[in-house]
This record gives C-alpha cells, structure tokens and sequence, in this order.
C-alpha cells in the first residue's frame, strides 16, 4: 500500500495583534491519499480556509503565520521552504479552486489567455502550443466549444461556467493536489450537481488527490471519501465518511447532521400554515400575464428596434395573506427579476401586478406608496446589504425616520424590540456589520425589513452564503416570525430542501415561465413536469449511497409553444 500523497502534523497558525497572539489552527493532523477526496467541513471561521492557504503559504494577512507543526509533500516540508521554491509548489503540485470565480478571474484578461499563462509559465510552452493545452483544458471541464470560448472575458459567461474556468485556471498546471475552497456555494443545484460531477471524472481520468471545503453535508456525502471536521481550529472528529455520517463520535458533528436541510419521505410531518380557502379573502398580491424585457445586449446602443430579452414572461400568479410561497428554479429563470418587479424596482413591459388591490401598471404612484411602506426585501449577501458606516441601531433608525410612524423618542424602543424579535442581543445596536458573523448580518437585515411593519417580505436567496447551521436558524426564525406576525412570504432560493421545510406553495419557474406550481408536500413528493423533477433529482442527498446526479436538467425536447403550466391544490380566488 502506497503511502499518503500529503500528511499534515500538528499544524499550528498563529495571529499577533497589538501584542495579543491567538491560535487560529490549533495542532492539526491528517494525512490525504492519492486519488483520495477529503471534505473538510465546519461552520465559518472553524478554521477551513486558513489550513488550506496554510498549505500553499498563502496567509490573508503579514500577522498571521505558521506557528508550527509540518507540511509533507513529496519528502519535503512545505513549512521550511522559502519563497522562490513555493512558487514552483503552488500550481504545480498543489493548485486552487476559489469560492468566488468572478473575484478571482481577471475581468479584462481573455479565460483562455488565463489558462495559457499557467502552461507557458510552468512548462514552459510557446504561445502557439500553450492556446492548443488550454482548449484542451477547456473542453475537459465542459465548455460546448473551447475554440470559441478561448476568447470570451469572464463577464460572458454565467456563474457555473465561470467555476469552471476556475477550475481549468487550476489544472493548467496539471497539479497533484486540488484544493476546492467552497466551489459550488452559490449555485444552483443542478450546476451545482455539474461541478461536482466534473470533479469526480478529473480525480478518475488525472489520479487527483482533493481537498473539498464545504459546508454542505450532503455534497460530502456524495462525493468525498472522508470526512474532517473542524471547530475553533481544532480537528474534532476525521474518518471514512460512512463511519462519520451514520456514527459520529462528536456531539458537534451530531449537530451539524441534524442540521442539514433534506427532503422528508412520503408521508414525513412537517409543519405548515394552513391558509383558508375562503372565496371572500382577496389576494395580497396578485400578478396577471406579467411580461418584463430587457435589451439584448450589443454594440449598438443607438439602434431604436434593438432585439429585446424576456426575462418574465407571461406570468401570473396569486399569493393569499399569511401565506409561504417559494419561487425556485436555476440562475436566469427570472425569479429575482419577478421580486424586482413586484416591489417596482423593474419597469413593466406589459401585464399586471396588484398589491392590497392597487395596480402597480395602472396607479404606478398609489402602488408605490403601499409597496414602501408594506413590503420588504431581504437580500442574499448579508453584509453587502448594510451599510458597513452605519451600526445596525443607526440603519434601524434610519428607516424608522423615514417611515414616520414612531415618534422620535421611541425610536430607541423600537430599535431594542426589532433586534428582539430577530433574537439579537440589544448590544448589537451599537455594532458595525464588520463585527459580526454572517448569520448576524442577516438577522439585522431582516431586523431591518420587518422595521416598516410589512405585510410582504421578499427573501431573494436570503441563506445561500451561510453555514448548515446558521440556515437552520435563519429558517426557523422566518417560520416564527410568520406565524406571530402574519407575515405573507416570497421565498425565492435555489435549495429545495429549505423550501420545502419552510413554505406552504411552490412555484418553479424556467426561462422566465412558470411551469409548475402547487403545495410543496403534492409538488416534491409527485412532481408533474420534467424540469421539476430534474430539480429535485440534482439536490445533494446525506445519504452516502446515492449517486450523484449528473446536473442536466435541460429538457430533451424544447417545446415550441410555453411549457404547459401545472397547477394543483392551489388556494385561489379565481
């Protein structure tokens, strides 16, 4: 038996700070095989990141440094090796798969031209014979046609295929070890299914050894061979993932199992609001034969007839008091696009919105009013949504001036009964976002929704960057909310599991169309459309057994006509 391809022992990462030094990893050892996956899994700040930079010597910050332990790779310690002999390391041996591809991909630089660099740069080929690698690279992870998509920027590709560049970025230099940072965080389930698929075939076609960093246990499940997990820095708990997922010899392991959202079996219990079905009660929101268009995007800006994009098109919908909804579907379907227009960020090419009777297209100003002063949005990147001046007290209050309807002594009280109802502690009236977690940013922001007493809250992919756990709550704070509050809820995500355990009604929408809608319990457990179906296959199971999918969920066959719309059990006024 051959022996490991890497072995960590006792790795220790240390930060000084104004004289006070804190232990970030704390006396980490594990060994990763060849051809082996390793998913290392843990909440945020549990220290993932840091040991994997910490293998290349690629530290966030000057005050923070190895402090001690190994690094074995080859016979050589990576920990003792100088600058000019890690720059052959990194690429070469040991390469990255970034969270965020448009962060780390060069805006003005062509995606063939990056991979290129890596193959002239470490093996040393001319321009000619590097183009030809890194088509081939290209076509390896996916791309329809790489002679093409050699000279396309990053900005002209969606998000999966951005990941793949990446990924084609990282094995340009035909490294031994893949480091996967979060790659599939916040992509649709099906993309999401693609990428990890692709993963698999290189680690079977190349022999490749991967670390893969996530929070998702059911992409562990699937797709790795073992299990570490972390907490604090320190390693709790590492094993084959069988032993790990069906007996784990840590309580916080335990926690982060029950954690994990997943579909019930037929006929599992699961809590829902029940919604009258009583012809007297008229619709919060109704949406009737919706069509919102967009130029397609070109040089000619001038051109008066310039082709236009349906992003929604013809979409009608009715949403009763109190209610859950939850709008599903992959990146472009144009589910964010339909809470733009709903809430009159997005101007209306035809078709009608209604809001508490008032109609967005007919009384554009009347239905503003009611819309700023009844209905919220909560957003998906929680700090990205706070303003990083303002503490959450003075963002809160902000909105209370604005709003009018508390008197300016009262303010304060309000504030404090907000951050009650979304279980922050009172401090954090006085904190920055930069000083909190990312489960407390959004806590804040939706503090900061229900601050106008809304009647509507519009959650657009609102859990998507946070950790199992944090979800859980998020979730779970919305489900209490709405029950003490009355809150009627737009849910749009792209993790099914969350929105059945959350909503009451589910619409799925494709290329702008819904073409399935009903509740959840009919829709997951019988889904009557393809597409619907080919959602649920490609949600990532706990259980270790089954297959991944493989993530295509084109259809077959593109219907000429719209895809026929199934509806069922719906509550309704029509």
């Amino acid at each position: 038996m051959t022996g490991p391809i890497l072995s960590i022992r006792d790795l220790t990462v240390k930060t000084s700070i104004e004289g006070e030094t804190r232990t970030l990893i704390d006396a980490v050892s594990f060994d990763l095989g060849r051809g082996e996956i390793l998913g290392l899994v843990g909440e945020s700040g549990s220290g993932k990141s840091m040991i994997c930079r910490a293998l290349v010597k690629l530290l966030p910050s000057p005050a923070i440094a190895i402090g001690g332990g190994s690094i074995l790779l080859g016979g050589r310690d990576l920990v003792a090796l100088d600058e000019d002999v890690m720059c052959a390391v990194r690429g070469v041996e040991i390469g990255m798969i970034f969270q965020n591809p448009t962060s780390h991909l060069d805006p003005v630089m062509r995606i063939g031209e990056q991979i290129a660099e890596g193959i002239r740069y470490h093996q040393g080929f001319g321009r000619d014979q590097a183009r030809l690698a890194a088509v081939d690279i290209l076509d390896q992870v996916g791309f329809p046609h790489p002679e093409r998509q050699f000279d396309c920027y990053p900005h002209e590709f969606s998000g999966g295929m951005r990941q793949r560049a990446m990924i084609a970025v990282a094995l340009s230099c035909n490294p031994k070890i893949l480091i996967a940072d979060e790659p599939t965080t916040a992509l649709d389930v099906t993309i999401q299914a693609q990428i990890l698929r692709l993963l698999l075939d290189l680690r079977d076609k190349r022999g490749l050894s991967i670390i893969l960093i996530t929070h998702d246990l059911g992409i562990v499940a699937q797709t790795c061979d073992s299990i570490a997990v972390l907490r604090n820095g320190q390693l709790l708990e590492h094993g084959p993932k069988r032993r790990v997922l069906s007996k784990p010899q840590h309580a916080y392991t335990a926690s982060l199992l029950k954690s994990h959202a997943s579909i019930p079996e037929e006929g599992g219990l699961r809590a829902v609001t029940q919604v009258a079905a009583n012809m007297t009660v008229r619709p919060l929101l109704e949406i009737d034969d919706l069509v919102v268009r967009f130029p397609t995007p070109g040089l000619d800006l001038f051109k008066k007839n310039k082709m236009r994009t349906a992003a929604v098109n013809g979409v009608s919908l009715r949403v009763m008091p109190g209610e859950a909804v939850g709008i599903v579907g992959e990146s472009g379907s144009g589910k964010s696009t339909l809470a733009r227009a709903i809430l009159g960020l997005t101007p209306l090419t035809s078709g009608h919105i209604r809001f508490e009777g008032s109609d967005l297209a007919q009384q554009r100003r009347l239905t503003l009013a009611k819309l700023r002063t009844e209905a919220a949005m909560v957003f998906q990147d929680p700090y990205n949504a706070l303003n990083p001046r303002l503490t959450i007290g003075d963002m809160l209050a902000e909105v209370l001036a604005v709003q009018g309807n508390t008197s300016p002594v009262g303010i304060s009280d309000r504030i404090g009964k907000l951050l009650d109802l979304v279980e922050l502690d009172r401090s954090f009236a006085t904190r920055l976002p930069r000083s909190m977690s990312g489960g407390q940013c959004q806590r804040a922001g939706i503090a900061r929704a229900l601050a106008v007493n809304p009647k509507l809250i519009i959650a657009d992919e609102c859990v998507a960057a946070l950790d199992v756990t944090i979800q859980l709550q998020i979730i779970e704070l919305f489900r209490d909310l709405k029950a003490r509050m009355n809150l009627t809820l737009l849910f749009i995500a792209h993790d099914l599991a969350i929105v059945r355990n959350l909503c009451d009604r589910v619409v799925v929408m494709y290329r702008g169309e819904i073409v399935e809608e009903g509740r959840c319990d009919d829709v997951f457990a019988n889904p009557s459309h393809a597409y619907t179906a080919a959602l649920i296959s490609a949600i990532p199971d706990i259980d270790p057994d089954k297959p991944l999918p493989k993530g295509d969920v084109h259809l077959r066959s593109e219907p000429k006509a719209p895809p026929v719309l199934r509806r069922r059990s719906l509550i309704s006024t029509r």
